[in-house]
């Protein structure tokens, strides 16, 4: 019984050491930044503006790899686009249509009522032209993740050099707020690299901001909606609650005065 006690023992020791360490290694990263993102707060609200040229910055660096297969060109008349300029954006995408009267599928230029264009026709191909890593889908990534909106702002300002004695394995990239603390996609924003029609200067922490606010927007667009909903229901609560209370002194008040 001893020996077995000691043994049991032993393996518990190790098991202490050894697998914890084991999944720290693998899975460690830092914990994201705070950006305070208005939209974040109780009574929060999306800048239609920020997240337009969040949509920019989507559109012209993101949608190369990541789609957002949930969202119609049509959402977009919701952040404060004129139906002008959603037409014009979903008329430079071609969407596979048909068949047509001679059961052929044809290309057409898209509509308000076409959902945004995948970047690949299936996983496999995604796989083949990122090294093996599939770019995930960024429809409602914001509310995948835990603290999405900070973790996804972190992880793209995060990019730096790998600290001295680290090694990064071939097509990785050093990002500290990434699990393991190496990631396949590579550092895609920079200084300048885009001109926002609002005169905006296009920092890589200005396009930061802008796209994780339009994601934010994307992944639960009915937030401010709800929220507005929710202040009226605890206005009604609280006056439904003072009349209530009104109601019961007056009651009280009259059976209080009458003699025993």
């Amino acid at each position: 019984m001893k020996r077995f006690l000691k043994v049991f023992a032993v393996l518990a020791g190790v098991s202490a050491v050894v697998v914890p360490a084991a999944v720290y290694a693998a899975g460690e990263y830092d914990k994201p930044r705070d950006a305070r993102f208005g939209f974040a707060s109780l009574l929060g609200t999306f800048d239609r503006a920020s997240a337009q040229r969040g949509f920019q910055v989507y559109n012209e660096v993101c949608a190369a790899c990541h789609g957002m297969r949930l969202l119609s060109f049509r959402n977009l008349l919701e952040i404060g686009l004129t139906e002008e300029q959603v037409r014009a954006i979903a008329a430079n995408v071609q969407v596979t249509d048909g068949p047509n009267d001679e059961g052929q599928m044809f290309e057409r230029p898209g509509r308000l009522s076409d959902r945004f264009r995948r970047p690949f026709a299936n996983e496999q191909a995604a796989r083949a032209a990122n090294n093996g890593a599939y770019p995930p889908d960024l429809s409602v990534m914001v509310k995948a993740r835990k603290n999405g909106a900070n973790y996804i702002y972190s992880l793209l300002t995060g990019y730096r050099d790998p600290p001295a004695g680290t090694t990064i394995g071939d097509g990785m990239n050093y990002n500290p707020y990434f699990p393991g603390r190496q990631i396949a996609m590579a550092n895609v924003l920079n200084d300048d690299q885009l001109e926002f029609a609002d005169g905006t200067r296009a920092t890589a922490d200005q396009m930061a901001r802008d796209v994780v606010t339009f994601l934010a927007w994307a992944a639960e667009p009915e937030t401010e909606q709800r929220r507005r909903m929710g202040i009226r229901v605890l206005i009604f609560l609280a006056v439904g609650g003072f009349l209530a209370y009104a109601v019961k002194r007056k009651v009280w008040a009259g059976l209080k005065n009458q003699p025993a």
